[in-house]
């Protein structure tokens, strides 16, 4: 089962926070955008949980 992490820069920035998604295997799977606060990547990782599970595939190759 995968699972979230949230992290925080070293970087001095105004958006330090950010999750991760990881494998059952502890891989990373994504990546999120940079965050204000630890509430807002929290926002971010539960719109993840609430819209992420889907079978659509969309191929943009073509």
């Amino acid at each position: 089962m995968g699972y979230f992490e949230i992290k925080k820069s070293d970087k001095d920035t105004k958006e330090p926070y950010y999750f991760v998604l990881k494998a059952g295997n502890h891989e990373v799977i994504a990546r999120s955008e940079m965050y204000s606060s630890k509430a807002a990547a929290q926002k971010g990782i539960a719109s993840v949980q609430k819209n992420g599970a889907s079978t659509d595939v969309r191929d943009k190759t073509e």
